[in-house]
């Protein structure tokens, strides 16, 4: 049944989110701080850097959207029921598998991790069959 109570996700299990087709950078590159709030690509680098394999995609995006708009943890539970009952765009639409050259690989429990493009670990992933792959979403148009 659909309605206000559906909850969309944003997780993937078992896949890569390769850097997308018009990435101009050759290695994953660190979002930096430009003015007084951190960037979205910097707050979903560091929760993700910081922490591999400990939180799914769900989990970074709705912590990046209650840090940015000064949600109280107390009221985590009913705000992220709300940022859910709507789709949400997924890592492929991300600043860091877009403009910053990060892979984002989510494990056999949605939680995930990222990869620069230039490491042996992104390369190991695009050639291994077993893992299930799609591109981040373009900036430009074709």
């Amino acid at each position: 049944m659909y309605g206000k109570d559906k909850i969309h996700t944003t997780n993937y299990t078992d896949t890569f989110i390769e850097v997308a087709e018009d990435c101009s950078v050759t290695e994953g590159k660190i979002p930096v701080q430009k003015g007084e709030k951190k960037s979205v690509a910097q707050q979903q680098y560091e929760l993700i850097a910081g922490h591999p394999y400990e939180f799914t995609s769900d989990d970074v995006l709705f912590q990046v959207f209650a840090d940015r708009n000064g949600i109280e943890q107390s009221d985590y539970e009913a705000a992220r029921k709300e940022f859910f009952s709507k789709g949400q765009p997924c890592f492929r639409a991300s600043p860091l598998t877009k403009t910053h050259g990060f892979g984002v690989h989510a494990d056999q429990n949605g939680k995930i991790a990222i990869y620069g493009v230039e490491s042996s670990t992104y390369r190991d992933f695009i050639n291994n069959p077993e893992i299930r792959k799609v591109k981040a979403m373009r900036t430009s148009r074709k």
